[in-house]
């Protein structure tokens, strides 16, 4: 066993260079350009006077695993916010972190830690890097709104409606987010809808409205004992009722559907193949699964016929290795329970080698090769001793978010064409970027962990330039929609403002 590598996410920070514009080469050689005029802004009827953001953790400019002033600064909506101030639009207030650690305190004690950096391996927490660090944004001493950019990291659909979801003293009871708790001010039991309608927004963005109904359940592995997925009828009541309130006073606005979360890099950057072999210890765990394998031929044998056990499961859950780079061993709740159909083989727990289908969570990376055991060096995790559900998405479980997903999203389609308003397909935007890549200015961003510039460290959220992206996204449904002309004339953000990786140092 002392031949199984730990696995490392090794990578190399690319640094980019933006591009001149053309202006800025016009006096290269002497030589004259030709430029095209680009028309003036034109947003029609659109007020962008007093616009507010709801949405959970993108919206609130969520990066590395936290948030932090320059993440905020960086948040897409603040990012839009900048091209609205072109046409009319007014003060963007956000509830401002008090450092750029990341992280929150309450009454001086940390309860959220501090963001991720590159240590030049993978992903790191920054104090791993730096040193300790003090968190100073303390829940105690939360900003005086009201806010234009209302967004809660970690908020499912249902907890924008829900009463004393900002109340600080509900957050030692579990009732509460301290996030939540920074926006709600002089009201605490304000919902954060409520809060977004009291302030009569003329216009508005309800971004990922679905995202955290479904993102809780995949990062858990889609285990039983992970946030279960909101049912689809309480999310399509909750979603009328933000969009009624709204929209109440005749504000126009935008909606988001929800990507495949399966699609980030959390779910894609560990392989299902991570455990490197000889051929002596893989001639060793063959050996001790023997048992194991016999018994799922006995099964078969017995049970071959009978509908309930088929040669092709039994090939399945048979477990071998050799030389070179093999698949982790997983607890697969969805097998057949062979016990349950013959108790001579209830003592058979449902294993198999995982395959190229199930998606590891980002998390295993630093559990596969450790030990169940510490005194025990034939305890490896992922191999002698199987993975947890938690771990794993299987086929079967991603079909499931799939599905899910799909469903959200038509319901916020409808929604949108119900209330008039615009209408952003994040999930075909993602689903982009983790196959072909995304063309954005000079640059090419992919789904990659570290390396592919759209997603954090913390391979869920998004990177700088990666939120000027979706910021631009959701200008051109806008224009698309309501007949601006942002897009055309120019009036989006650049990528070579806005960088895909923060330094450690930042403070």
């Amino acid at each position: 066993m002392k031949h199984i590598k730990y696995i490392l996410l090794s990578a190399v920070v690319l640094g980019f260079t933006a591009c001149n514009d053309v202006e800025d080469v016009l006096e290269a050689n002497g030589e004259t350009v030709e430029t095209t005029m680009l028309p003036a802004l034109n947003a029609g009827d659109l007020d962008f006077s007093n616009y507010i953001a709801v949405g959970p953790s993108f919206s609130a400019g969520v990066s590395d695993g936290t948030v932090f002033l320059a993440s905020q600064e960086n948040s897409w909506p603040n990012i839009m916010s900048k091209e609205f101030a072109k046409a009319g639009g007014g003060e963007f207030r956000q509830p401002t972190m008090s450092d750029n650690f990341g992280g929150l305190a309450l009454g001086g004690t940390r309860i959220v830690g501090p963001r991720l950096v590159f240590n030049g391996s993978g992903p790191a927490p920054l104090e791993s890097v730096i040193g300790p660090v003090t968190v100073t944004t303390d829940i105690l001493n939360n900003p005086e709104g009201p806010f234009n950019n209302l967004g809660v990291p970690g908020a499912r659909s249902f907890h924008f409606v829900a009463p004393g979801y900002g109340n600080i003293a509900n957050v030692a009871l579990g009732a509460a987010n301290p996030y939540a708790t920074r926006l709600t001010g002089s009201t605490p039991n304000a919902s954060i809808i409520e809060l977004a309608a009291a302030q009569n927004p003329s216009f508005f963005t309800l971004s990922l409205f679905g995202g955290n109904d479904v993102l809780g359940y995949a990062t858990g592995g889609a285990d039983q004992a992970a946030d279960q997925i909101t049912d689809l009828a309480t999310f399509e009541a909750v979603l009328d009722i933000a969009l009624t309130a709204l929209t109440a006073n005749g504000a126009d606005g935008v909606v988001s559907g929800t990507p495949y979360v399966t699609d980030l890099p959390y779910f894609n950057a560990v392989p299902f193949n991570a455990v490197p072999l000889d051929e002596t210890t893989a001639t060793a765990l063959n050996g001790g699964y023997a048992a194991y394998n016999g018994g799922i031929q006995a099964a078969l044998a017995a049970l071959d016929g009978t509908g309930f056990f088929t040669a092709e499961e039994a090939e399945q859950r048979t477990i071998t290795f050799a030389a070179g780079q093999n698949a982790v061993v997983i607890v697969d709740e969805d097998l057949t329970d062979l016990g349950a159909i013959n108790p001579v083989f209830a003592a058979l727990p449902k294993y198999r080698q995982a395959t190229a289908e199930d998606l590891l969570v980002l998390t295993s990376a630093s559990f596969i090769g450790t030990l169940a055991d510490p005194n025990n060096p034939l305890s490896v995790n992922g191999v002698a001793v199987p993975l947890a559900d938690k771990w794993v998405v299987t086929e079967l479980e991603l079909e499931e978010i799939i599905n899910a997903t799909d469903a959200m999203n038509m319901s916020v389609q409808a929604a949108a064409e119900s209330y008039g308003i615009a209408y952003v397909d994040l999930q075909a935007i993602l689903t982009q970027a983790s196959t072909t890549g995304i063309v954005f200015d000079d640059y090419t961003l992919d789904a990659n962990l570290v390396t592919g510039g759209l997603v954090s460290l913390d391979g869920v959220h998004l990177t700088a330039r990666g939120y000027a992206y979706m910021a631009n996204s959701f200008l051109l449904a806008i224009d698309n929609h309501y007949g601006s002309n942002f897009v055309a004339s120019g009036n989006v953000a650049k990528a070579g403002d806005y960088p895909t990786n923060y330094s450690p140092m930042l403070e």
